[in-house]
């Protein structure tokens, strides 16, 4: 991420710096002298709260320049206020469901900082309930923020990475974008998507220079299993044991969860910025355990079934 100019004194052709000592010595000086290094511009969303919040702050420590952006920027009233450019930040008002707002969040992160080098499409809320207990508008609307919300930041941002032939594209995912839970079906759903989404997306802006990186994290000390999800109104009976059970552990617990989010941002920004970032950052041990089981299940599961899968195929000539 990071970019670093040169300015080399131009030669005669055929000549070597040994033809001219001192000569060579005054380029090596201005090379020397010239180098300067631009920290990365980042843009984060659902910075209100949990990991955007945190990730925002670390950033700012690191001297990155970083929209902050919320629905509600009240909720970052710690950080600044709106459109305001404190030294490296910029704050400002973010609902992604609205095109022009994020039409209007990315000319202002422009004018400013001249270009993004990282998105981070964070903003999400999650929702529970078993799948027959859900309510069609807090479906669509969940769907909206956590799916469309990031698709529309991705189309809006993708130009300009596209122009600079560089950039980094950071979407939260979730273990429940790899696994199912009970009473987080159409949650599961839209994170399933974003799932596909990115894989597909990978392969097709790799080749210009823009990584994409999925993050799954499992229980983190966030509010997202308190005021970020709500909660069906209708709950039956039949999925007590089941939704119900789930959906009570996950609300005993919010608080209390094993991740750090602290470290989690740490490790987010020290992947992207690693040589060979993954595709898929899974963040806590029950997200690795989730998904590894996820994956011997799937193994066995498929190799139990392997001569009918392979026989739904014209046979042979």
């Amino acid at each position: 991420m990071l970019q670093f100019n040169f300015e080399l004194s131009q030669m005669d052709d055929g000549e070597s710096p040994n033809d001219n000592i001192e000569e060579y010595a005054n380029m090596t000086s201005t090379i020397n002298t010239s180098i300067t290094v631009e920290k990365p511009v980042w843009f984060v969303t659902g910075c209100s709260s949990g990991f955007g919040q945190e990730l925002a702050q670390y950033l700012l420590t690191l001297g990155y320049s970083v929209v902050i952006t919320a629905r509600d920027i009240n909720d970052l009233k710690d950080l600044a206020v709106e459109g305001n450019v404190l030294g490296n930040a910029l704050i400002l008002t973010l609902d992604v469901t609205d095109q022009n707002q994020i039409d209007a969040a990315i000319k202002a992160t422009i004018d400013r900082f001249g270009r993004i080098d990282v998105l981070v499409n964070n903003a999400g809320i999650g929702y529970f309930a078993a799948v027959e207990e859900s309510e069609e508008d807090q479906i669509r609307r969940m769907f909206e923020i956590n799916f469309f919300g990031l698709s529309k930041m991705i189309h809006a941002m993708l130009p300009s990475m596209r122009k600079q032939r560089k950039g980094a594209i950071i979407n939260l995912s979730s273990i429940g974008g790899l696994c199912g839970f009970p009473a987080l079906g159409y949650y599961n759903a839209t994170k399933f998507a974003v799932e596909g989404l990115s894989e597909a997306l990978w392969q097709e802006v790799e080749p210009l220079g823009i990584k994409v990186m999925l993050v799954e994290p499992s229980g983190f000390r966030t509010d997202w299993a308190g005021r970020s999800a709500n909660e069906s109104k209708l709950q039956i009976d039949d999925y007590a044991s089941t939704a119900g059970v789930s959906r009570g552990n996950v609300r005993a617990i919010s608080g209390k969860q094993s991740g750090d989010p602290k470290r989690a941002v740490k490790a987010i920004v020290n992947t992207i910025e690693s040589p060979n970032p993954p595709h898929r950052l899974l963040l806590g041990k029950d997200a690795f355990k989730a998904a590894t089981k996820k994956l011997e299940t799937l193994q066995k599961e498929f190799a139990a079934w392997e001569v009918v899968s392979v026989g739904a195929d014209f046979p042979n000539d």
